[in-house]
């Protein structure tokens, strides 16, 4: 087997970053009691003022008076853990949060052996990996060993190592600083101690006198980052999606919230992909803090998962709600989440290049006319043309019977005179006699109609009348 660890060094901080208006100005997570606050992490910019994380809030304002701050949230980091544990089972069935130290780790582990050969060779997917990361929005290292322990300690060490074989890793471990190898806490300081600095170190040490001095826990470690078999908790994603993003400040304008908005239908769609699922139905809650929250319900035709749609969709359902108080939060919280089916495409698609899916041009309609501004069509059993069709609501499965007489496409709402000269007869009459049960009783002799400028038209008179002036029902394509 072969495992790629996903490292990443400022998990708590990329999830207040990526959501944060301005997030290349100085920020830090603040962390401790209210008597001795000091900071969690800290960003690029508030790093080059001299921030660090470990420094003592008033310390930081001494060297740099105005930066940002955030509470660092241990509920919020387990969060971003399960959402990219999410994201990273699209690529591969065996996914874990690893834990090797005890605690859950902010480091993502799968097993891509069998991935491969769906995505490419290591470096390709690689690629994929990193651009999917970058995009979301989360700064990473990874590292590929014959174990998810030890990829987990390269990736703490070198960025972008990929060691395949047992007889190489065996030598990078052996280089590696016991202070990088995850061991328990205390443990590395009292083997530095002891003079043990390295890894090999410590293979190459009796088994039995490092069991006495630090129990077998140590022992085993050591065997598992060897390649000794080791169980893992494999991830499996939920059946629902709930995230919850805190405003800085009190948002009174539907086209601020757009930004966090953007950020949740993207996090959704990554979602989604990684369960390989769709989604038909979500709500979009605006939090207020003396108003009861406001729903935006999206609801869709037919499963859906691309974020740039579900985006378009939920921005057009916003721009339609009346928000009545300052917005301080948004939750987004979707539980319908049926299985995905990929639209059909023809291998040589003969759209235009700047042409719109149906899907998505359907789904558009209905979110900026209305749900009721967009139907379908289907016939019913009866000869006058006005009551031969009905609308259903979307998506409209009916296919419509080929009448065995020519009819247009397009029927006016009500008949109006053909006026005009040059009119030429090409078929009819056809009759038509019906209604008589409910009162609309018709009688009618049915004409194709020519008029001098080529177009063709639908046509009737009084059943019997040929003198009487045409009367314009529809137009045929």
């Amino acid at each position: 087997m072969l495992w790629a660890c996903l490292h990443l060094p400022q998990l708590a901080l990329d999830g207040v970053l990526r959501r944060h208006p301005a997030p290349e100005a100085p920020l830090a997570l603040v962390t401790g009691p209210a008597q001795k606050r000091v900071l969690a992490a800290v960003n690029a910019a508030a790093a080059r003022a001299g921030l660090r994380a470990g420094q003592s809030l008033a310390a930081a304002h001494a060297l740099l008076a105005d930066f940002a701050t955030a509470e660092y949230d241990g509920a919020e980091v387990a969060r971003w853990r399960e959402f990219l544990a999410a994201w990273a089972y699209r690529y591969s069935s065996q996914v874990a949060i690893a834990a090797f130290n005890g605690t859950p780790d902010d480091a993502i582990v799968l097993e891509i052996q069998a991935s491969l050969r769906l995505f490419g060779p290591w470096p390709v997917f690689e690629r994929r990996l990193r651009a999917d990361l970058a995009a979301l929005g989360f700064g990473h290292r990874i590292a590929v060993a014959p174990n998810p322990r030890a990829a987990r300690v390269l990736a703490g060490m070198h960025d972008g190592l990929a060691i395949v074989h047992e007889a190489t890793l065996r030598t990078a471990l052996a280089r590696t600083p016991v202070a990088r190898a995850l061991l328990a806490p205390g443990q590395a300081e009292a083997l530095h101690a002891m003079g043990l600095r390295r890894l090999g170190q410590l293979f190459d040490a009796p088994r039995d006198a490092l069991g006495k001095r630090f129990g077998p826990g140590l022992l085993q470690h050591l065997d598992r980052l060897r390649g000794a078999p080791e169980a893992i908790v494999a991830y499996a994603p939920p059946d629902r999606f709930d995230l919850r993003i805190e405003l800085a400040y009190d948002i009174e304008s539907s086209q601020a919230l757009l930004f966090p908005l953007r950020r949740m239908t993207a996090d959704l769609g990554a979602y989604l992909a990684g369960r390989d699922g769709g989604v038909q139905r979500f709500v979009v809650r605006l939090e207020h803090e003396h108003h009861a929250d406001t729903e935006v319900v999206v609801g869709l035709l037919a499963a859906e998962r691309d974020p740039a749609l579900l985006f378009e969709l939920s921005r057009s359902r916003l721009e339609q709600t009346q928000v009545p108080a300052p917005v301080r939060g948004m939750r987004l919280l979707a539980e319908e989440l049926p299985p995905f089916v990929p639209a059909g495409r023809e291998l040589f698609d003969e759209r235009p290049a700047q042409s719109v899916p149906w899907d998505t041009l359907r789904e558009r309609l209905r979110a900026r006319l209305g749900e009721g501004a967009v139907h379908g069509l289907a016939d019913r059993d009866d000869h006058r043309p006005e009551q031969a069709w009905r609308r259903v609501p979307m998506p409209a499965a009916t296919r419509l019977p080929v009448p065995a007489a020519p009819r247009p496409t397009w029927l006016l709402p009500q008949p109006i005179p053909l006026r005009g000269y040059g009119l030429q007869l090409l078929a009819g009459p056809e009759r038509i006699e019906s209604g008589w049960w409910d009162g609309g009783d018709v009688r009618r002799d049915y004409y194709l109609v020519q008029t001098r400028d080529g177009q063709r038209a639908w046509a009737f008179r009084p059943a019997g009348n040929t003198d009487a002036p045409l009367m314009l029902q529809g137009w045929f394509a």
